[in-house]
């Protein structure tokens, strides 16, 4: 069965941040994964453009109603009018998740996934701690791209 992973990231993206999405984004078209996203810029953008250089799949799950927002490397640019809680749609529709650096919005979606049991590769993105506590490592960190793409099509695959 085809793997479906969502690359999640923040809609603006360093030069550096944007390089890392496009290389995991391509490195999942070779792998033989659809890519999943929030269809905008940055982040989404860049492991879009990066899948579809390799001949690969884009989903984006957009915010609006309008497909014509979605970034233009999407092959599928679906509007669902939920704003942030298609970040929800996102989640359920992947088989693991790999986040990019982010904000919130990148924060909500590992959460959700970590909350349904999805897994999550992280790639210089969020720690997570609760107040005077340790950070607690529910997140599958990686130092680089190909890391990242191994992981989790190994991850969506239950090759592990």
């Amino acid at each position: 069965m085809t793997p479906y992973v969502a690359v999640c990231g923040a809609g603006e993206a360093s030069a550096t941040l944007a390089r890392d999405a496009e290389a995991v984004g391509r490195g999942l078209a070779e792998g033989g994964a659809i890519l999943v996203c929030g269809g905008l810029g940055g982040v989404m953008e860049a492991a879009c453009r990066g899948a579809r250089s390799a001949g690969g799949t884009t989903i984006g799950l957009l915010p609006g109603s309008d497909r014509r927002a979605g970034n233009e490397w999407l092959t599928v640019s679906l509007p669902t009018g939920m704003g942030e809680l298609r970040n929800g749609l996102i989640v359920r529709a992947c088989d693991a998740l790999v986040a990019l650096g982010g904000g919130p919005g990148t924060l909500s979606e590992i959460a959700l996934a970590l909350k349904i049991g999805r897994p999550v590769v992280g790639l210089g993105t969020w720690s997570l701690a609760r107040e005077g506590e340790a950070a607690v490592e529910l997140l599958d960190r990686v130092e680089d791209p190909a890391a990242a793409v191994t992981r989790a099509l190994a991850l969506a695959t239950g090759s592990v």
